[in-house]
């Protein structure tokens, strides 16, 4: 445990979270195609860290700033301890890979095989597949004097071709000694456009027992790579991928700020390298050659032992014909149960607040509330935040429909979403041209709060429909992300709404709000206030306890005032799924405090607080983690449940708590270890757990419709499981 105060780097405790992900790929009682999957997760988890993170520490490393962390290291101190823990990381991926995983995919009869061992009718269908598809495709690149290194995107897979040329040998030649043939470098690009594997046909004796055979791509062009250099030699062929300084710098004062943002994402493309990887059997001399000519330290140079950019196999897990050796999908639910039995969903959020949990309850949901609201001829406005959408948002086309039908529509489109910065510049100027009022923020901040308003016109007067979140208006990642969304009409939640967004798209000052607890201005002091109020309550014999659910824990403030809980005798009960700088378990400073960490089937997402308040519960939900750039740069929202909500929000956090599928259990000095299960009677999977729910409440709420109505026409609908 590198540290030399009471708090973990959070670099290094990122990079623990991200061995949890890979132990999920080394678990032999996870689906083959799923362990897959997990190792594919930690490659893009590491890229974007390499590329944020691990860049921002060499810049202040080379910047020779003496800042110390909240952990007590320089840059320069912590640099060295990364790249060790970095490259044993990569071992043990690839570890994973070659002794783990591909030899059960040769059990289940999935083999990757390389071209010299391809059967006659194989190769046939690869030449052809090369000629047809490949060839027309790839541009080699010969660097000379005339011709420069060319300038490699981020994160490309590449093939550095080492050449000789080829000489004629004249009758003088054979008598003298043999001239030294000019050598030469060129430099191949995969094409990211095409699949990175392909399925090749199987032998007569072995298709009947569904044996599958597959090609790498770059397997495939350097088999060929002759046909492209027919005036060379080649030497060899080595594999290399280049990951580079991603981190935007951006001049919010910059008179056009939507050119501002995409003049610094063309710059991404061409950041400094911070990593290059090679295959181990790369040759000495075009290893010298990458290293001159990109330029970069041989200290960032990383040599493995099998195919470049693991996340290949993201895709891969998803071939067709492996349903088997996949999760059970977790399906959806279309109509929840605070749902079933309403004309529309204005009526049941009138009758009651409604509580939505993601993915086991379909976030359809919200795109029909949007959807309503655009078709309404009653809804006068609608006003919302988009951090991060997907690629086709029905969200968005819901929007552009609204404005299109006479709605006032304003949507607030943070730009600085780290890399969803072209999707979100994307979907800003579609909404633009619908009509749409479109703002992208606050200067200095970004605004990461989850909030739809609907303003409608009704017989009683007007009344405002709030939708509260704790994930993204993302319909995509809402199928893999455990969040929870709140919808009311009730009036301090709406009046608190139209301040909050007067806030975002005016100069109003921030209002003393009803419900409401924001950020950057009061959710430090609020929750610095809540958690002294359960020391005050063990101080004076009250009932105490504080649990968190976030996906991080950094901030120092926080975590001393978890201490301080914990010396009081405070129960602190913390659930964080990733970065965690709090040490638990240490006696005299944090014995009082243990730390979950789940991590299973579904991506944990959701930020729960839960406070004793002297035997009075309270209970907030939102979109803030306990890292000071949630609670200091961003414009965030925390919201509190109503008392008919109550009980539901804590059997949601009781069931988690008590998960012993998917929950490791943070020890005094670092470690993780999964749940002790000796002794135990029922295996609790959070995951499948709230699935099973979902679905039971919603027969329950049909049942009860149906003796009230006397008629048996309501079902329980759910999704279907690729929704």
């Amino acid at each position: 445990m590198e540290t030399k105060t009471n708090l973990l780097d959070r670099e290094l405790s990122w990079l623990d979270f991200n061995g949890r992900v890979l132990e999920e790929a080394y678990e032999k009682e996870n689906p083959l195609m799923e362990r897959i999957r997990f190792l594919a997760i930690t490659a893009s988890n590491l890229d974007e860290f390499m590329m944020v993170r691990v860049a921002g520490v060499m810049d202040m490393a080379e910047s020779k700033r003496a800042k110390v962390s909240p952990a007590g290291m320089t840059a320069e101190e912590l640099l060295p301890i990364l790249d060790k823990k970095i490259r044993a990381f990569m071992d043990h991926q690839y570890s994973c890979l070659n002794r783990s995983i591909l030899p059960q995919l040769e059990k289940n009869g999935i083999r990757f095989v390389g071209t010299e061992d391809l059967t006659p009718e194989q190769k046939v269908h690869v030449d052809a597949y090369f000629d047809k598809v490949l060839f027309p495709v790839l541009t080699p690149m010969a660097v000379d004097r005339s011709r420069p290194f060319p300038m490699l995107a981020n994160k490309s897979l590449n093939i550095v071709v080492h050449l000789r040329e080829k000489q004629e040998e004249t009758e003088t030649d054979k008598k003298k000694k043999a001239k030294k043939a000019k050598e030469a470098f060129a430099v191949v690009q995969v094409p990211s456009i095409l699949p990175r594997f392909l399925e090749l046909p199987g032998t007569k004796g072995k298709e009947a027992n569904g044996e599958r055979n597959f090609v790498l791509l770059e397997d495939t062009i350097i088999s060929h790579m002759a046909l492209l250099f027919e005036l060379h030699e080649i030497v060899s062929c080595s594999l290399f991928r280049l990951t580079r300084d991603s981190d935007l710098s951006i001049d919010e004062e910059s008179d056009d700020f939507l050119e501002e943002i995409k003049a610094s994402i063309k710059k991404r493309k061409t950041g400094r390298p911070v990593r290059l990887e090679v295959e181990n059997d790369c040759d000495a001399e075009s290893l010298a050659f990458l290293e001159e000519m990109l330029p970069i330290e041989k200290e960032k140079v990383i040599s493995l032992a099998g195919p470049l950019d693991l996340t290949l196999f993201s895709k891969f897990a998803s071939i067709p014909g492996c349903s088997s050796m996949c999760y059970e999908p977790i399906v959806p639910v279309s109509e929840p149960a605070d749902y079933v039995g309403y004309e529309d969903i204005f009526a049941a959020i009138r009758a009651h607040d409604c509580m939505i949990h993601h993915p086991y309850e379909s976030f359809g949901v919200v795109v029909d509330f949007v959807r309503a609201a655009a078709e309404d001829p009653d809804v006068l406005a609608i006003k919302q935040t988009l951090y991060r959408v997907s690629g086709n948002s029905p969200i968005v086309a819901a929007l552009m429909r609204a404005a299109e039908n006479g709605k006032q529509v304003t949507v607030l489109v943070e730009l600085k979403a780290r890399f969803d910065e072209e999707n979100n510049i994307h979907w800003a100027q579609k909404l633009e041209k619908a009509g749409c009022h479109v703002v992208y923020g606050l200067s200095g901040l970004k605004t990461h709060c989850k909030i739809l308003l609907v303003v409608r016109r009704e017989e009683d007067g007007i009344r405002r429909y709030v939708h509260m979140g704790t994930g993204n208006y993302n319909d995509s990642t809402a199928k893999i992300y455990t969040d929870i969304g709140v919808m009311t009409c009730k009036e301090p939640y709406g009046s608190d709404a139209s301040s909050l967004f007067n806030v975002l798209t005016g100069y109003s000052r921030p209002p003393r709000y009803n419900r409401f607890v924001t950020a950057p201005n009061d959710m430090r002091p609020f929750f610095r206030e809540m958690i002294e109020g359960e020391i005050a309550c063990a101080a004076q014999g009250l009932p105490s306890g504080i649990t968190a659910k976030v996906n991080s824990l950094v901030d120092p403030e926080i975590i001393g005032l978890l201490y301080k809980a914990s010396q009081a005798g405070v129960p602190v009960k913390l659930i964080v799924r990733g970065i965690c700088c709090l040490i638990p378990g240490v006696k005299g400073l944090s014995e009082n405090i243990t730390v979950h960490s789940i991590v299973g089937q579904l991506l944990e997402h959701s930020r729960i607080f839960r406070f004793e308040c002297g035997g009075k519960p309270r209970i907030w939900m939102g979109s803030a983690d306990w890292m000071q750039r949630n609670l200091d740069h961003r414009v965030e929202l925390v919201f509190p449940i109503e008392a008919e909500l109550m009980p539901r929000a804590e059997e949601i956090l009781d069931i988690m708590w008590n998960d012993n599928v998917n929950t490791r259990v943070m020890q005094p000095d670092g470690e993780y270890l999964l749940v002790d299960r000796r002794g135990t009677k029922k295996l609790i999977n959070s995951h499948r757990t709230f699935s099973d729910m979902a679905v039971s409440e919603a027969e329950k709420a049909v049942k009860r419709v149906e003796e009230i109505s006397g008629t048996t026409e309501f079902k329980v609908h759910q999704a279907e499981s690729n929704e």
